[in-house]
């Protein structure tokens, strides 16, 4: 059974920093690209970052670009997303998700994971 489990979301201030985790189980990680989508309330839901299996090519929506890093680690299993300089319209439910696709794909945020976590909230207060 495959499993994401986002954690690190919480109450930040405006300018302040958060770093989030997807933990994955029951996959062959290294197989997957890794992307971060968000959804704020009343809002559909973003592409916010995006990284090839080999963790050497990303993506990132024009919104976040400069302020956010998608990484990941593949012993660990596991992909982050940190975030500095936060604003309050990046108050959104995190979610990470999971795709078996191409390179091309994931630079052009194309990314429709296989599988998602349950998300993680994050709260910006201005």
């Amino acid at each position: 059974q495959v499993q994401l489990v986002e954690s690190g979301g919480g109450l930040v201030q405006a300018g302040g920093s958060l770093r989030l985790s997807c933990a994955a189980s029951g996959l062959n990680f290294r197989n997957y690209a890794m992307g971060w989508f968000r959804q704020g309330p009343g809002q559909e839901r973003e592409h916010v970052a995006a990284l090839t299996r080999d963790g050497r090519t990303t993506y990132y929506a024009d919104s976040v670009k400069g302020r956010f890093t998608i990484s990941r680690d593949n012993a660990k299993n596991t992909v982050y997303l940190q975030m500095n300089y936060l604003k309050p319209e990046d108050t959104a439910l995190y979610y990470c998700g999971a795709d078996n696709a191409i390179l091309s794909t994931v630079v052009a945020g194309r990314m429709r994971p296989d599988y998602w976590g349950q998300g993680t909230q994050v709260t910006v207060s201005s």
